[in-house]
């Protein structure tokens, strides 16, 4: 078998890679190499490998030099689109106005779609919070910037959060439409893992990109080994957090109490480099519980107990877009109009099972009532939720 040099083209594991380092064993006279993807999907993700025990290592020596001229010389027009095709991939950065992953997306783009990409680039850490209304494409704004982020090597780690109704949705979408490969951590995952590689790895080191659910997610026993796993902080990585409005306090009072949820997020936030929310709901009407959801997403410009009302600051990292807003400016089209239009029912009959149904809840909940009247404080409370 022909051992690479560094700076070689390898073909391993059924991938291409680049050769960064070699570490050649004196007493068994093994090769550990370092590499690093070079595939579309996978660009930049590291692999260690002992290059004698890899059963289809093999280095790219010919990559098609000999090929040159064979078939002659492309017409004008053709060489002009393939030299700006190169230029076009040779985004670096340092250049923030220049997109890459909305041309590399299985997908038709609207141009508003591209506003929280321009945002999250001008920031140095992305800290983004995506509010856009219900069906205006929050999961493919937040996969543009995962993905553009991956091209520009800011980002070699990503943990999609995410309902556990909406998980293969996420999986699926982030595959077909821009290839980018997630595996699903949960049980069945920890287990095949486990049985595979030992009980003592950590399942957050076996992949670089993963998607868990909000109920996982406040599992110690997941939680734990991802902080482990962490450390302080994990430069070059990203949090997307789907429906981000359940880690913000519920409480209305001067000082939100955190949920089990919201401590969890809070725990793990910090130790992410990179940060994108996404809800439609962010505010929940108590701007204590706002200003606290704000802190875990940016510490620096925001502080829980303090009213977020700096309009520079929301506009850097929020943003906010309505279905009614975006037809008005004549952005797009397509979403239909809802009316609301009252429809009177009269002349039923008494026996009617629409009528019937009220009388007969309004009975039983009348003597439910008044069953609990003799009871202590806390069961009359039970039996008015219960009524409720």
């Amino acid at each position: 078998m022909q051992l690479p040099e560094i700076s070689d083209l390898v073909h391993v594991r059924q991938r291409a890679y680049l050769v960064e380092n070699i570490i050649k064993d004196s007493t068994s006279n093994l090769h550990l190499i370092d590499l690093s993807c070079v595939d579309d999907d996978s660009s930049g993700e590291p692999l260690q490998v002992i290059w004698e025990h890899e059963m289809d290592a093999r280095v790219t020596k010919d990559l098609g030099w000999s090929d040159i001229a064979q078939r002659g010389f492309d017409q004008p027009y053709i060489f002009g689109a393939y030299l700006n095709a190169i230029r076009w991939n040779c985004v670096t950065a340092t250049n923030n106005d220049i997109f890459q992953s909305p041309y590399r997306a299985g997908i038709r783009i609207d141009a508003f779609q591209l506003e929280p990409l321009k945002k999250a680039l001008a920031l140095p850490r992305v800290n983004l919070f995506i509010a856009d209304d219900v069906g205006l494409g929050k999961t493919i704004e937040a996969a543009l910037i995962a993905h553009e982020l991956l091209l520009r090597k800011r980002v070699n780690y990503i943990v999609v959060s995410c309902p556990p109704s909406v998980q293969e949705q996420w999986k699926e979408e982030l595959a077909d439409r821009f290839g980018l490969r997630f595996e699903i951590i949960n049980r069945d995952f920890l287990a095949r893992i486990r049985s595979q590689r030992g009980y003592q790895i950590n399942p957050w080191a076996t992949h670089s990109r993963f998607i868990i659910s909000h109920k996982l997610l406040i599992d110690d026993e997941y939680k734990s080994l991802l902080r482990d796993f962490f450390g302080d902080i994990k430069y070059q990585s990203l949090l997307i957090l789907d429906e981000a409005h359940h880690a913000a306090p519920a409480s209305g009072t001067k000082y939100a109490i955190d949920s089990q949820f919201t401590r969890a997020i809070r725990e793990l936030a910090p130790k992410f480099e990179h940060k994108v929310f996404l809800s439609a709901t962010p505010h929940n009407g108590h701007s204590n519980s706002f200003s606290a959801l704000l802190e875990i997403l940016d510490p620096i410009r925001f502080c829980r107990g303090v009213a977020a009302t700096d309009k520079k600051s929301k506009n850097d990292i929020i943003v906010r877009r309505l279905k009614s807003d975006l037809k008005s400016a004549g952005i797009v089209k397509g979403f239909p109009e809802r009316k609301i239009e009252q429809i009177d029912i009269s002349d039923l009959d008494a026996s009617c099972a629409d009528l019937k149904l009220p009388t007969l809840l309004a009975e039983y909940s009348a003597l439910r009532r008044s069953l609990a009247s003799n009871q202590n404080t806390k069961a009359r409370s039970a039996i008015e939720i219960l009524m409720i």
